[in-house]
């Protein structure tokens, strides 16, 4: 079964509905240019009032290596996501087991040195010049359907009620990412939107692996 993670969680009261909604990972970001950043110390507030078995999955953007690695540690991070130009070098500098690492590929050539991120999952997302995620653009599926092919893989980009069935059909792939598609501001979730879209997942039907976060968390 597809896994779902909901990114983009500001405040526990959406934590909590998307939890009871069936969400397998929450997503906290921590770069301060997003729309819905979250201080560590708020974060960490609301992780210590959440079920341990959640996945908490902190989202960095180019920030320096050291300050990564404080933030996910006082916040007791799960995974860390790199959602921005991090280079294989940068991803070397933490346990490959615990990473994801974001793209943005307009290109086939986009995506060769995909195969060199010393890293868990890949995470595809829509390009958008100067913005690392949260844009509401779909991204390419048939490259990230090509990626899936040799690297556990997350969907991301513009994914709602609408075209999510239909995503994970031509992808499969092991996750899929939601953060816009399911709001009603930036940063505000809709239980209703929620509820919803992890049903039409739940019903999408299987992929290769189950509990791909779960896994490389060290929890399955």
């Amino acid at each position: 079964m597809t896994s779902v993670k909901i990114c983009g969680i500001t405040n526990i009261h959406d934590a909590r509905s998307a939890i009871e909604c069936g969400a397998d990972a929450l997503g906290f970001i921590f770069y301060p240019k997003s729309k819905r950043h979250i201080s560590p110390v708020k974060a960490r507030e609301m992780i210590r009032k959440l079920p341990c078995e959640v996945i908490r999955v902190g989202v960095f953007v180019n920030q320096e290596i050291e300050e990564v690695k404080e933030i996910a540690a006082f916040c007791g991070l799960s995974l860390i996501q790199l959602h921005g130009d991090e280079s294989v070098q940068y991803c070397g500098q933490f346990p490959a087991s615990s990473l994801i690492k974001a793209v943005r590929p307009r290109t086939g050539k986009d995506m060769v040195g995909c195969k060199d991120y010393p890293v868990a999952i890949i995470l595809i997302d829509a390009y958008a010049p100067g913005r690392y995620g949260g844009t509401e653009r779909v991204s390419d599926w048939s490259l990230a359907a090509r990626i899936k092919k040799t690297r556990p893989l997350i969907l991301a980009g513009g994914l709602r009620a609408d075209n999510i069935r239909e995503a994970i059909e031509v992808v499969r792939p092991h996750a899929v990412d939601i953060n816009s598609g399911v709001e009603i501001s930036p940063g505000k979730k809709d239980p209703r939107k929620m509820r919803e879209i992890i049903e039409i997942v739940r019903k999408a039907g299987p992929t290769v692996e189950q509990g791909i976060f779960r896994r490389e968390a060290g929890l399955s």
